[in-house]
Order: structure tokens, then sequence, then C-alpha cells
């Protein structure tokens, strides 16, 4: 019964919707490789799977985001933060377990924004988080490249997280850059760093050398996680050989949109946990996608405030939401006959 409401989960979330102007025909491919790594089972569901078994209340989780910058979007997009709080709150309600955001200071308010809107609260100090849990928490990135990797052993340190989650972070490819979906670096190659722009991806990476659970979640392969189907990013998207990130993670969600993705764990988790209730509601989804374009949290196509997330309207998210919740639901009806025909 998890395969069947897993699968289920897994379509809504990889259904491709997309202007010609943007890589098409891709999903497909990325989300049938990174199913063949997890045995050849709905993803939603095993990484659902993966975290019940994980995390325990108390522990702690990473939660990274954060993409787009300055000019275009300063704050970054509309695409990340909303994700990011539903499995954070998912994680809280369902497991007890205290979140912690992950991210560079520019990205924060977005992040912010989401999580208060769907009533997870953040926490300026950890201890306020962990030992009166009283929500999640925030952990912002050092402002240069080389404070990285020790500030990257430091949190894993203090934290001792169960699991961590990457939705819609952006990570390096093969030469060290981050680089937008279609391939255009976020900034010079021959600068060490540019604008505040922080690669984090070195905490996924020692992470995985702890033995912590890492799942990436992504929709054109240059974001973290992806790096486990890195030689199927770069068959499928224009530009993979560059844009292709580096960095792999023990589960990685190919989907439409990094949101949809975070929301198809959510629901995953609802239904193992049989708690239909942690699932956000279609207007819990609308309240949280314009706090997060109102806290500058930007729709990439067009870096507008309009209803839009990767192109497509927000109602678009909200009937995606009512989607996942009945197919919970349903899968968790008591079985009934039907009327005679």
């Amino acid at each position: 019964m998890p395969d069947i409401t897993g699968e289920a989960i897994d379509k809504i979330c990889t259904i491709e919707a997309k202007n010609r102007g943007m890589p098409i025909k891709v999903l497909a491919p990325m989300y049938d490789a990174a199913r063949k790594l997890v045995g050849n089972r709905p993803i939603t569901m095993v990484a659902a799977e993966k975290l019940k078994a994980a995390v325990g209340k108390g522990d702690s989780v990473m939660v990274l985001t954060g993409a787009g910058y300055a000019p275009q979007m300063p704050f970054g997009e509309s695409d990340g933060p909303p994700g990011a709080a539903a499995i954070a709150r998912a994680l809280y309600r369902g497991l007890g377990a205290v979140p912690a955001y992950v991210l560079e200071e520019c990205h924060a308010g977005p992040v912010v924004a989401s999580s208060h809107a769907i009533g997870l609260m953040v926490k300026e100090h950890y201890e306020d988080a962990k030992n009166k849990h009283l929500g999640a928490t925030m952990e912002y990135a050092p402002k240069t490249q080389t404070e990285v990797e020790k500030w990257a052993n430091d949190l894993l340190d203090k934290y001792q997280p169960k699991a961590l989650i990457s939705a819609e972070r952006i990570g390096p490819g093969k030469d060290g850059v981050l680089h937008t979906a279609t391939g255009i670096p976020f900034y010079d190659p021959s600068s060490p760093s540019a604008e505040g722009i922080i690669d984090i991806s070195p905490i996924v990476t020692e992470a995985t050398k702890r033995g912590i659970l890492t799942i990436g979640i992504g929709d054109h392969g240059n974001e973290i996680g992806f790096g486990a189907i890195r030689e199927i990013v770069v068959e499928t998207m224009p530009k993979g050989e560059s844009l292709g990130t580096t960095t792999a993670c023990d589960i990685v969600l190919p989907v439409m949109m990094s949101n949809w993705g975070c929301y198809g764990i959510e629901a995953a988790l609802a239904y193992l946990l049989q708690k239909p209730d942690i699932i956000h509601t279609p207007a819990q989804e609308e309240r949280m996608l314009r706090a997060c374009l109102d806290a500058g949290g930007l729709e990439a196509m067009w870096c507008t405030t309009d209803f839009i997330v990767d192109g497509l309207e927000g109602e678009t998210s909200m009937a995606v939401m009512q989607f996942l919740g009945n197919i919970v639901r349903k899968n968790l009806e008591e079985p009934t006959r039907g009327l005679a025909h």
C-alpha cells in the first residue's frame, strides 16, 4: 500500500509544464535515473520512510534552500522557501524534530515568512527551538568561501543532525561554480566569490561522510543532490556538462518544481504516520506563497511579485496540495463497498 500511495504522489510532483524557452522533456529521464537509485520505488515514499526511521523527537534536521541573487532576485525566488517551510513543518509536527534552516542571509526573509505563514515559528537561538520545542531555527552561511569548510564541520558538530534535506539549493558544477538552470554562471569563475554568493555544498559532502541521511530536491540538475545522477543530467540537460552539479545525496528527487518535491515527501510522511493533518491545505499554500513573494522571494520567470512559481500560477500549487491531500486521505480510509451498478 505505501508504494501505491507513493506512485500517485510521485506522478503529481513530476508533471512537466514549462515554457518552451526552458529545457523540456528533461524531467522523466532524470526521475527514472533517480528512481533506480532507490530500488525502482516511488522516491517520495522512500525518502519519507528513511526520514521516519532516522529522525526521532528532539532530533535535528537541517533544511537547505536558496536560489537566485542580485540584481535579478536579491532575496531569492518563490521556489524553495515554501517547500523548505512545508517539509520543516511536517518534520516538526509529525516527528517532533527540530528543523534548522541553513542558507545565506540574503535568502532568510522569504524562508521565515513562508515558515510563519503556515504556523512554524523560527527562533533565533537553537536552544529555544530544541529545549522548549518552539519551532525551527536558522543558521547563516559565512560571508566568504574560505570559511565554509570549518563552518560546515562546526555546524554538524553542534546540531548532530539525523538528516539533511536540500531543496532548490544550487550546487557547484565541475568547475566549482554555481550555475542557473540555463547554464549561466552566477558569478565570474575567475573570482572566488562575488556579491556574497557562497557555495554551501561542503556541509552536504561532510554530512554524507558522517553517515547522515541526505536528500536533494530539484528541477534542473544544477541543485545539490543531482551529482548522484550527473551522467544523466549531462546527457539530458542543455549545457548539462557545465551546470550539472557534482554534489550528490543519498536520495535525489527530480520534480517539476522543488516546492512540489517537498510537498510530496510531506504527503508521504503524513501517510506513513497516518496523520493526514500534517499536510498543509490549499488555503495555507496560498498564504505561504503570498508571504514568500511579499518578503522578496520573486517568481523566477520574470522576476516579479506576481502570484507565480516557476511560470505556473499559484493556483496550480494550491491544486497540487488539494490533490496530494486527497491521495493520502483516500489511501488511509477504511475500504468500503461502492454502489452496485
